[in-house]
């Protein structure tokens, strides 16, 4: 993958590792492409994108490791501000959910806040034949594209206490999932007008917004 991205006419390519396996074949890389390869020897997790970014926004592409591919992702989404676009590998599974629409059985919270901030795209799937050796799954490549403004206003904080309270059992009608959030979760729903006998599916991002609005302003008084 650095390799192809090298080949290509960015001015330069940050290549975020950990594994020193990994590390020394891109130390390989960088002598070939001294000027335009930077290598970090950092857990991702740990990486603040806006110590590489200039005047310039980044471009992020990755594989991402699948055990910590939604830990990653909610990472650069607090990120966007220096992101012009990210072009990452999930699991299949992973990828339907994220790109979701709202009464489908993969509409979660991820959905939701990424389609808050993005596009969503999936691209394309990759078998398991493609990798060596090949795992059990099937990958594919989704694109985040940030929006110019959020879909609706709200805090990125309280909108995951939101969504994680809503989905949490998402079996139940909202009146009673928000109960771990707010003590009178029916009078918190009429104020967002939102019907308290939905279900967390069946809700769109604007609504879990609105939601989160109000519960902000709820939390004041």
């Amino acid at each position: 993958l650095t390799r192809a991205l090298l080949e290509t006419s960015a001015k330069q390519v940050i290549a975020v590792e950990r594994d020193e396996r990994c590390i020394k074949g891109l130390k390989t890389l960088a002598n070939t492409f001294p000027e335009r390869l930077k290598i970090i020897e950092e857990d991702a997790l740990n990486f603040n994108l806006k110590s590489c970014a200039s005047k310039d926004k980044i471009t992020v592409v990755a594989n991402l490791p699948y055990n910590i591919s939604i830990p990653l992702l909610i990472s650069w989404l607090r990120q966007l501000s220096v992101i012009n676009s990210m072009t990452l590998m999930f699991q299949k599974e992973v990828a339907e959910r994220l790109s979701a629409k709202p009464g489908t059985k993969g509409y979660g919270r991820t959905s939701v806040i990424a389609q808050w901030l993005c596009e969503v795209e999936t691209v394309f799937c990759i078998p398991a034949r493609a990798f060596v050796p090949p795992p059990k799954v099937v990958s594919a490549v989704v694109n985040f594209t940030p929006r110019v403004q959020p879909l609706s206003p709200a805090s990125f904080k309280i909108l995951e206490k939101v969504t994680a309270a809503a989905f949490g059992q998402r079996r139940k009608m909202l009146r009673s999932a928000l109960k771990t959030l707010y003590p009178y979760p029916i009078d918190l729903l009429k104020r967002a007008n939102v019907n308290p006998e939905a279900r967390a599916e069946a809700l769109t991002v604007e609504e879990f917004c609105k939601i989160s609005e109000c519960y902000r302003e709820l939390a004041k008084t």
